[in-house]
């Protein structure tokens, strides 16, 4: 039985969609051979950490604890007079961090999982890799930060996985890499990759407007809190950034063109989320029914898309043929079409529900275990 020891870093939703799949799991990975040695646990400002990280674990009772406890949105504090561990904390937890990494990284092995959506995780992570520990992200952050940060962090490709920083669960970052390992050469990738902004866009198509829609969504709880942090067009543009690394383009997120989808104006700093609902929103329809008018005179449909060629990484509103995969995307799925040697007529499509804390964890976990052959004992 092979025991992959694992320190998570956040606990919000994925993270704790993560514990609970190994939990839920234990004995498919029993049929596999592996045992999941959760040693760690942390939150933004807590760690808990198993007594002897060498042989010990955190027990399944503790992590369906850590569950309920992050559930109802209170620290990990409170747990600490439940069960055997140590607890960190504020500056303590990175120090803890890094000691179990250089303890860990050499002898038995270690996973890193980030599941949280800080910067903050680079520095440990960095340090992590040189001690010969193994990553998994699902936190976008630290492959977007400088290059000099990404090279360090992906200089040893075989410990890092980062499958659910872009799509949740969905093969985008396998697949590419399969390309890219068979020689056959990537020239275009054009995709949705946010379910809110795809949502969004296919719902304009039907006659409905922008303030509307966009209303809507946050009803359905497909935005963030404030909309305006899914119509910044931010998290697509990290989700291209990663990709275009991938694919070789030494890119940085200041060189990118980003298309927020309302003015400087209407940004937080000058309205609330109320005023910009109310009265921002409605200001914003005239110009996008209009476009969606110039795009449907074209035989076209609108789409908030990433797209990497070899001239540009970009990301924002642009017009797609009807009956694209991209045209035809209904909802919040995410899709990409990935255009090679191979794929030169009709593009290689990635297509499925591309956001969730439970698919996006599935994705995570799948990451983990992929990583087993690493492991001897």
């Amino acid at each position: 039985m092979k025991k992959i020891a694992v320190v998570l870093i956040g606990c919000g939703g994925v993270g704790r969609h993560l514990l609970d799949h190994i939990l839920s799991t234990r004995s498919l990975q029993a049929n596999q051979g592996v045992r999941l040695r959760v040693v760690g646990v942390c939150d933004s400002r807590v760690m808990i950490v198993a007594p002897d990280v060498s042989i010990d674990e955190l027990g399944d009772e503790l992590l369906s604890q850590v569950c309920r406890v992050k559930y109802e949105g209170s620290s990990l504090e409170t747990l600490q007079n439940f069960g055997n561990f140590h607890l960190s904390v504020g500056a303590e937890v990175m120090k803890k961090i890094t000691h179990i990494g250089a303890l860990l990284g050499r002898s038995t092995g270690l996973v890193f999982v980030d599941c949280s959506a800080s910067l903050e995780t680079i520095g440990v992570l960095n340090q992590a890799v040189e001690s010969g520990c193994c990553v998994v992200l699902a936190n976008k952050k630290p492959l977007t930060s400088s290059m000099e940060d990404y090279d360090k962090l992906v200089s040893q490709k075989r410990r890092i996985r980062h499958e659910s920083t872009v799509g949740a669960g969905l093969p985008v970052i396998a697949s590419l890499n399969r390309l890219i390992s068979s020689g056959d050469p990537i020239y275009r990738v054009i995709g949705s990759l946010s379910g809110t902004l795809g949502y969004v866009m296919s719902e304009v198509e039907d006659g409905k407007s922008f303030s509307q829609v966009v209303n809507a969504a946050k009803s359905l709880g497909y935005t963030e809190p404030d909309p305006r942090d899914d119509l910044s067009g931010m998290d697509v543009a990290r989700k291209a950034l990663i990709l275009a690394r991938l694919l070789g383009r030494r890119v940085n997120m200041d060189s990118m063109k980003i298309e927020s989808l309302y003015p400087e104006e209407m940004g937080p700093e000058v309205m609330s989320v109320e005023d910009f609902l109310l009265n921002g929103l409605p200001l914003l329809d005239k110009d996008i029914q209009q476009r969606i008018q110039k795009a449907s005179s074209n035989g076209n449909v609108l789409r908030y898309v990433c797209l990497i060629d070899e001239a540009r990484c970009q990301v924002g509103i642009q017009e797609v043929s009807r009956n694209s995969a991209l045209g035809l995307l209904r909802g919040s799925d995410n899709v990409l079409e990935v255009y090679s040697r191979c794929y030169s007529q009709q593009p290689l499509v990635i297509q499925g529900a591309g956001a969730g804390n439970d698919t996006t964890a599935a994705g995570v976990l799948a990451d983990i275990l992929d990583m087993q052959d690493l492991f001897h004992s």
